[in-house]
């Protein structure tokens, strides 16, 4: 694991297009992104923040249900 790069909400939201993720709707400060998989709707919560805290972000990845290895490969 080690040390994550500082993310803004436009890069995490840059990085989950490559992988089906659409914004759907903002409330706020807060984006929604999801896509169809063949299980079903995959969706994140994204604040719209400058700069996303650790645990912040390990919690979109949960809920986009990837790993940090895999999200990092998305960010090249």
């Amino acid at each position: 694991m080690g040390k994550h790069p500082v993310l803004s909400a436009r890069d995490i939201i840059k990085a989950l297009g490559k992988v089906g993720f659409k914004p759907i709707r903002q409330k706020g400060s807060h984006i929604v992104v999801a896509k169809m998989t063949e299980k079903g709707k995959v969706g994140a919560v994204i604040p719209n923040y400058d700069e996303i805290t650790i645990g912040t972000f390990k919690s979109i990845l949960k809920q986009t249900k990837l790993t940090e290895e895999e999200f990092l490969k998305l960010l090249k």
